[in-house]
């Protein structure tokens, strides 16, 4: 028998006729458990196993498998939830920045999320259709998370009007593609910021606007 406490506990007698709601430490070591997943699957090196990711995110092994039965379960939900964080950033950072400079921010979080899918290439492959699902829809999320970029820039005139998302989407998967095997960060810093610069519409002298930053 486990001596472990359960992620979420019997409602009291006070509350038997109320919904029950996951405790607030479910929810909790799940978010952990996940981002441990992430963190190892990142990391260049032998495939990660269950039991280190537990080690990593302080919970028992039983925690684990009480929100994820497999591996299979843990790859995908973490392949989802890293997508699904990455187009969750583009409205707050269209809302604090130009589109121009939002757009290369999108893209610098992407990177982030192909390392982790990366890491779990052979994985992914490993799940095979419990993967297919979640992916199968990838390309058409971050057309339509570069579509609403591409829209407020052309609004404010600091990108082009002409050029489809899909059209930049393959630039920036081509360029994590294409940098696969050097693994050099500021190879892929100096492509995105071309990409974005190509985007940006012609002044009369002929010049796209520059940010110091970059």
């Amino acid at each position: 028998m486990s001596l472990e406490p359960p992620d979420s506990a019997p409602p009291s007698p006070s509350s038997a006729g109320a919904p029950r709601r996951p405790r607030a430490d479910a929810a909790r070591n799940r978010a952990t458990i996940l981002a441990a997943a992430r963190d190892a699957f990142a990391d260049a090196g032998p495939e990660p196993s269950l039991e280190g990711i537990a080690r990593a995110a302080g919970v028992g092994i039983g925690t684990l498998y009480r929100h994820f039965p497999t591996r299979q379960d843990l790859i995908v939900a973490v392949y989802s939830n890293e997508l699904d964080a990455v187009l969750a950033t583009v409205e707050p950072l269209l809302a604090n920045h130009e589109p121009d400079v939002a757009l290369r921010e999108f893209m610098r979080n992407y990177a982030g999320f192909i390392a982790t899918k990366r890491g779990m290439a052979q994985s992914l492959q490993a799940a095979g259709d419990r993967a297919a699902a979640p992916s199968i829809n990838t390309r058409n999320r971050v057309n339509a998370a570069m579509g609403t970029i591409l829209a407020a820039g052309a609004e404010r005139g600091v990108l082009r009007s002409d050029v489809p998302a899909d059209d930049v989407t393959a630039g920036m998967i081509g360029i994590f593609l294409s940098t696969a095997s050097s693994a050099d960060d500021e190879q892929i810093v100096r492509l995105l910021d071309l990409l974005v610069r190509g985007l940006r519409p012609s002044t009369t002298g002929g010049s796209a606007p520059s940010r110091p930053d970059w």
